[in-house]
């Protein structure tokens, strides 16, 4: 069995989009679950926290999947 592997080249813009978009989803996903502020507004910034990283995430995935072709 061999594994082969693929480069892919990312600008410094593009790794910090990433790392800034996986930050969203882990702020969001930490807000929705922490008991650190009141119950409407922890869901409010949790779901718009994930939910932009979520949605910023497709278009970086994709770019990323078309240099491995």
């Amino acid at each position: 069995m061999s594994i082969g592997s693929k480069k892919i080249t990312l600008t410094l813009p593009e790794l910090g989009l990433i790392a800034i978009t996986r930050a969203a989803l882990g702020i969001g996903i930490g807000l929705l679950i922490s008991n650190s502020l009141k119950k409407r507004a922890r869901r409010a910034a949790g779901f718009a926290f994930a939910a932009v990283g979520l949605l910023t995430t497709g278009p970086i995935l994709l770019r990323v999947r078309d240099q491995l072709k």
